[in-house]
């Protein structure tokens, strides 16, 4: 390229820039819209803009002046930029005035369609379907913390040093010998400590355990009912699970216990219930897969209360008596709404809610 080409196109690019600097700001300034705005800074600024024009252009100029323009270029990029922005906050600004100087209410505009309303989350419906079951029994509802210590959470429920529930791979340990429950039988010992008996409480409450799977969540929700009085038996708590089953899952749904064991009962039973799924209308149960073609399904654990809970609460266990049992709601949910995974309960997804 001959010294009077180079200079030409010297000339020709530093033209191009005083051009976009003188006139910049105006077009700014003459957009009615931020769209309009935003249109005209992409011209400058963007891809096909017009500086990024000049910078595709610069193989033209002499190789002893691209330095130069390369730096009037970012210099002119970093006024625009600027600019844009000075100009967007003014055209913001003088919007915002339009709308607190206008009447307070448009009658012409249409009228807003309302929100479709919020579902309950079947843990939620289950939780005061079974709390509203026992209130109605005459249990009342007894709370307790999250964070419990060590004694409540195993030793006064009898729980021997060396039992599995009490390993780091079991449960969430905190510090100082506390941990995240692993059950709301903790609440069981709080109650009893703090009133004398009779009494006979509810205990709904969050439980953790390291536990992960389809069918277990580290995070999940039981409630634990117990009664205390004198001369209670094994039969006062089959009567309450037989009430309980009818009223949660209809009239003349089956119970059995099966013999188990809990550290904290004894005799100790896992309850199963007539599977809801596969009923007949004659009330037979014709088996499932749910049920593994038994006709029965596991909702809870219970017991009598153990003699050794009721002496480390200071309660004379020759005088009361009583029993415990307990759930987890999402087990509960899932038989009620044939629910297969529990980590659809905790996804939160708003076309699985409608559903409830």
């Amino acid at each position: 390229m001959t010294s009077s080409a180079s200079a030409d196109a010297t000339a020709e690019i530093d033209g191009a820039i005083q051009r976009i600097r003188a006139g910049y700001l105006p077009r700014f300034r003459a957009a009615s819209t931020e769209q309009a705005l935003r249109d005209e800074n992409a011209k400058i600024l963007g891809k096909k803009g017009e500086l990024t024009a000049i910078l595709s252009g610069l193989g033209k100029a002499p190789p002893e002046s691209r330095k130069a323009i390369g730096e009037k270029v970012n210099a002119l990029r970093q006024e625009v930029e600027v600019g844009f922005q000075t100009a967007l906050g003014e055209l913001r600004a003088r919007a915002r005035q339009v709308e607190l100087e206008a009447p307070p209410f448009d009658l012409t505009l249409p009228a807003r369609v309302p929100a479709g309303r919020g579902h309950r989350h079947p843990i939620t419906a289950v939780r005061e379907d079974v709390v509203a079951v026992f209130r109605s029994l005459g249990f009342a509802v007894f709370d307790g913390p999250d964070i419990e210590h060590e004694e409540n959470n195993f030793s006064m429920l009898g729980f021997p040093p060396d039992h599995p529930a009490t390993d780091m791979q079991d449960s969430f340990w905190t510090k100082g010998g506390h941990l995240l429950r692993t059950h709301t039988s903790n609440i069981q010992v709080r109650a009893m400590l703090a009133q004398k008996p009779p009494m006979a409480f509810i205990a709904p409450g969050t439980v953790y355990r390291r536990d992960d799977d389809a069918t277990h969540s580290p995070m999940f929700h039981q409630i634990e009912a117990f009664l205390v009085d004198e001369k209670v038996t094994l039969a006062h708590l089959k009567g309450v699970l037989a009430e309980f089953a009818e009223r949660l899952y209809g009239p003349g749904t089956p119970v059995r216990l099966r013999p188990s064991y809990f550290p904290f009962v004894e005799p100790g039973a896992e309850v199963d219930i007539g599977c809801v799924f596969c009923k007949q209308p004659d009330g037979t149960r014709a088996g499932c897969s749910l049920c593994k073609h038994t006709g029965w399904i596991e909702v809870l654990g219970c017991g009598m209360i153990h003699p050794v809970v009721f002496e480390n609460c200071g309660i004379d266990p020759e005088k009361w008596s009583g029993f415990a049992l307990g759930m987890g709601l999402e087990r509960i949910a899932m038989l009620r709404y044939g629910i297969p995974s529990i980590k659809l309960l905790f996804e939160n997804d708003p076309r699985f809610l409608a559903q409830f």
